[in-house]
């Protein structure tokens, strides 16, 4: 029996969960093996995907979990990421080292916009599937696609592009997964562009997303990459302040006696602002659960939940000192997402009464999970 002082025993429940159900069901059913691409979704009762199209996205992020699932065992999981690959270089991958953004179930693009957020994970894709296929056979593929992102995707007024063609708004959420990307390609690689592509980031959010007044983190930007404000108040997802705060941390260990790491004393003092705003707060006072989002003074915009920010509440809580508690109640919110489902899935978003909004699983959110869960077993309080 897990009891609150044993937050291993709940890292074991997880992994259980992924090793028993989740990986086993999403191998089987969420992937179109004749047509070698992964499903957008699965509906809970047919375990049919409806969807008529594939997504870089889902593509890379589905990439990302069956390689944490190849060390545990998992039969196909190398082949799920071996198809995954396949894909990248047969249909993905552009005459200009760009990616497409989406194709019909056969693998023919239908969009050719360049997407930063995707282009982040397909990164990461490549530094994930490093450990399962060599190292030096993706080396080259995520060299050369840094290269394409700092050629084409820079901003003249710093940060990046939100895509190749220019859209608005611009948020921090694609610049916190570049973020994420070259840390693990930094890890899985070891060249020096990534860890100093990843302190240019940081440099920009020390700069210039992170708000110091409010020390609270904007969703959305103008062109000029100022935070967009609504009556004087800007948008913030409590959810991405833990996310942010995980990657911070990350940050810090990895560039530590590095010349990267010159700031991190202002990369802590960011980290506990961020998890300062998220607990004054982002948690719902009935269920505990992370919340949607806050506005900038304090006041709820959205009090509904979903299930990504419990996944990143949870990776969030590992790094802090005292976290045990805040720690075994984030992985508890976590599982009421799943607890109740069939075997391997779970739902997505609880509306504001509190009920379950019945809809498809989605498979992007596979990658959530399995990041909390796998992160979490790795360093428990």
């Amino acid at each position: 029996m897990t009891t609150p002082d044993r937050p291993q025993a709940y890292a074991d429940e997880g992994i259980a969960w992924l090793v028993d159900h989740a990986w086993p069901l999403w191998l089987d059913k969420g992937i179109d093996w004749q047509r070698r691409g992964f499903h957008e979704e699965l509906d809970s009762d047919t375990l049919q995907c409806r969807a008529t199209f594939r997504r870089l996205r889902v593509l890379t992020r589905q990439i990302y979990v069956f390689s944490q699932a190849v060390p545990f065992g998992i039969s196909r999981a190398d082949e799920a990421v071996a198809l995954g690959l396949e894909f990248l270089a047969s249909h993905a991958r552009q005459s200009d080292g760009g990616y497409a953004w989406r194709f019909d179930l056969d693998g023919n693009v239908i969009d050719q916009t360049r997407d930063l957020y995707d282009h982040a994970f397909v990164l990461l894709a490549y530094s994930s599937a490093s450990s399962v296929v060599g190292r030096e056979k993706l080396r080259g593929p995520a060299l050369d696609l840094i290269s394409y992102i700092l050629r084409n995707f820079r901003h003249e007024v710093g940060g990046f592009l939100e895509s190749l063609p220019p859209a608005l708004p611009r948020r921090q959420n694609p610049h916190m997964h570049l973020l994420e990307a070259l840390l693990a390609a930094h890890r899985a690689f070891g060249d020096d562009v990534f860890l100093a592509s990843a302190s240019e980031l940081i440099d920009l959010f020390l700069d210039r997303l992170l708000q110091k007044r409010e020390g609270a983190l904007p969703e959305f930007f103008d062109d000029k990459l100022t935070a967009e404000r609504e009556n004087g108040r800007f948008l913030v997802e409590p959810g991405h302040h833990f996310e942010w705060a995980w990657l911070l941390d990350w940050f810090i260990r990895e560039s530590r006696d590095t010349p990267h790491g010159a700031r991190n004393e202002e990369v802590a003092g960011a980290l506990r602002s961020l998890f300062a705003f998220a607990d004054l707060g982002g948690i719902h006072e009935g269920d505990h659960l992370a919340i949607d989002a806050l506005w900038s003074d304090g006041s709820v915009q959205s009090p509904a939940r979903r299930l990504w920010p419990q996944t990143e509440r949870l990776k969030a809580e590992t790094i802090r000192p005292d976290g045990a508690k805040r720690t075994v109640e984030a992985f508890e919110g976590m599982k009421s997402f799943w607890q109740d489902s069939r075997p391997g899935l779970w739902r997505e978003r609880i509306a504001e009464d509190g009920d379950f909004i019945p809809e498809p699983v989605r498979a992007s959110s596979f990658y959530h999970l399995t990041c909390g869960i796998v992160e979490f077993s790795k360093r428990p309080q």
